[in-house]
């Protein structure tokens, strides 16, 4: 057991790691272990609870849950390096990670489909994420979408100023690459923010100066539209996977049909032909507040 620091969120909590935490750069790298988090989240010691709700896109819904017990799983995906971007996974992926893969990823699937036996309900955070969990385990899920603070980037005027802003980790299935050669064809200063690099009151006045967000990947929810609208600004998003159940296209954004640069190009032209009203954007952000996630988990909770 870990004590968390004063600031943490688990403050006044404890928290029990698995044995993985004690192996070789296995906080930092726990990646690394991925074929024994199987077994350590089964020898995850849960006697005398009633209750058990655990929240992943990994292996933990495997843990065994005492006789009696209700387990409900928070999804935030199937895990996407088994399932449907393993072959994207795979080709990125290091002579060391292939070999890692074609050994392990037989083992890990047969795991994954058996550990989501455990599971009584199955909560997806989209109805995109619900139809996966539909697709690859066969089990149905009540959709209940996560808590954005929208109010902290509501607390802004909406200012907007002469860039395009993306949002996020460069990370290459978030796309930046597209959002940069859009810009760059157009002639459209560009924004980048991530990374760690900004704190949260630059991100909202990132957010209320743009003079759109540039959200060009594929997301199973995406957090970053929602915090976008909630600051007045519109969003320029691929249009598939979360993005479609938080912009709503022709009100609060613009979808553009293929990841290509001529596609976003294309909607960001169209997206400077038109008006946008930041009271519109903010009310579609507020559907997604904590206190909707609240009334709503509360009520899979407590099994109505």
């Amino acid at each position: 057991m870990r004590t968390p620091g004063e600031n943490g969120v688990w403050e006044g909590h404890r928290v029990r790691e698995t044995f993985i935490a004690r192996l070789p750069l296995g906080r930092r790298k726990p990646q690394a272990y991925l074929p024994f988090m199987p077994l350590a989240t089964r020898r995850i010691a849960l006697d005398g609870y009633d209750l058990i709700v655990s929240s992943e896109s990994g292996p933990i819904k495997g843990i065994r849950k005492p006789k009696g017990a209700r387990h409900v799983c928070y999804c935030h995906t199937p895990m996407r390096y088994l399932w449907d971007l393993h072959d994207e996974y795979y080709r990125d992926a290091g002579p060391l990670g292939k070999l890692a893969m074609r050994l392990f990823t037989p083992y890990l699937r047969r795991e994954d489909l058996k550990s989501a036996e455990s599971v009584d309900v199955f909560v997806a955070n989209s109805a995109f994420v619900a139809d996966r969990i539909k697709r690859i385990y066969g089990r149905d899920s009540t959709v209940v979408y996560p808590p954005v603070d929208v109010e902290f980037f509501g607390e802004c005027e909406r200012t907007p100023g002469d860039y395009y802003l993306f949002a996020g980790a460069p990370v290459k299935y978030k796309r930046l690459d597209l959002a940069r050669a859009a810009c760059a064809r157009l002639g459209r200063r560009l924004v980048v923010a991530g990374g760690g690099e900004f704190t949260r009151e630059d991100m909202r006045a990132a957010y209320a100066g743009a003079r759109a967000l540039l959200f060009p990947g594929m997301e199973d929810f995406g957090i970053v539209p929602v915090e976008a609208q909630a600051a007045g600004t519109p969003v320029i998003a691929y249009g598939v996977g979360g993005a479609r159940e938080t912009v709503v296209s022709g009100e609060t954004g613009f979808f553009f049909a293929e990841q290509t640069v001529d596609s976003l190009c294309a909607a960001i032209e169209e997206f400077e032909n038109r008006t946008w009203a930041p009271e519109l954007c903010r009310a579609q952000a507020a559907r997604f507040a904590p206190s909707v996630f609240s009334r709503s988990m509360k009520a899979v909770l407590d099994g109505q």
